[in-house]
């Protein structure tokens, strides 16, 4: 059996240690003199190359892994978070837009108010207005407790909308001029043209073109479109001289007869949050 020689394996170690650094200091030699590697220092080089992209390649590619989810699951929540801003902004916008809409109908009342300085008055909010009656009533939060009686005319805007029909002690029933209720009582109008007055009475509504309609028309004036239509207190169920509209056109009634004026009212009849009750005229006894 042969015995270990620790000499000889010193010498040996020795001798590749002095061959390696000879090497070293030869390539290191010519890489001062010239920038070339030679043929051993390429050679290491490129498998030093190699070797260190296949040791750190699984970790490059595990770090970009981890960094893509990242990026993902930030995306995501950024994308969250900006679907949560824009449902948001259009809470919000439809809400300025709620606002601003109800500011526009209050400066329309408070216009009207200031125009009928010779009435007495009392302005009350809508608090019910039922889908399958939306075009014949609602119902307002003032009653007999704020002066409120039946028949009284009601305003809204800048225009007639209807009467009082039942009072309540907070609360009360407005018919609109839109109802189709037969047995309404209805508005009489006069009609102001440049040949004079003529008079008739408001009892129809075209639903189609949201126009009323008067009829039984005085003869005798010429009627043209751009008249205004305004109450004419005959009747004493409401103040004269309050506005209703102008007029649209003029045609026969079905029987060919008599005239039906078709009048564009002044108040939009079916957005309406705010309403004036029409008392009396100022001054007048109870």
């Amino acid at each position: 059996m042969r015995k270990f020689n620790p000499n000889k394996n010193i010498i040996i170690i020795l001798i590749v240690v002095i061959i390696v650094v000879a090497t070293v200091s030869i390539t290191a030699a010519n890489r001062a003199k010239d920038s070339d590697t030679n043929i051993v220092q390429s050679a290491v080089n490129d498998t030093i190359s190699v070797v260190d992209k296949v040791i750190t390649a699984p970790g490059r590619w595990l770090s970009g892994g981890v960094q893509s989810v990242s990026n993902l699951i930030n995306t995501y929540d950024e994308n969250q978070k900006l679907k949560s801003e824009v449902d948001q902004y259009d809470e919000v916008k439809q809400q300025t837009k709620n606002q601003a809409q109800e500011i526009e109908r209050l400066k329309d009342e408070l216009e009207l108010n200031q125009t009928l300085t010779s009435y007495e008055k009392v302005t009350a909010n809508v608090i019910t207005r039922s889908p399958d009656t939306w075009q014949d009533m609602l119902i307002v939060d003032k009653g007999s407790s704020d002066g409120v009686e039946g028949n009284m005319a009601v305003m809204s805007q800048k225009g007639l909308i209807g009467r009082v029909m039942e009072v309540n002690a907070h609360s009360s029933k407005v018919q609109l001029l839109t109802s189709d209720n037969k047995s309404s009582n209805h508005f009489p109008v006069k009609i102001s043209s440049a040949k004079g007055n003529s008079f008739g009475v408001l009892n129809k509504y075209d639903v189609k073109e949201q126009q009323l309609i008067a009829s039984e028309i005085t003869e005798g004036q010429d009627i043209k479109e751009g008249d205004v239509v305004q109450t004419s207190g005959l009747g004493g169920n409401s103040p004269a001289d309050l506005a209703i509209g102008t007029v649209v056109k003029v045609k026969p009634d079905s029987n060919g007869l008599n005239q039906e004026v078709y009048i564009k009212p002044y108040a939009q009849m079916y957005d309406i949050s705010v309403v004036t009750i029409i008392q009396r005229m100022a001054g007048a006894t109870e």
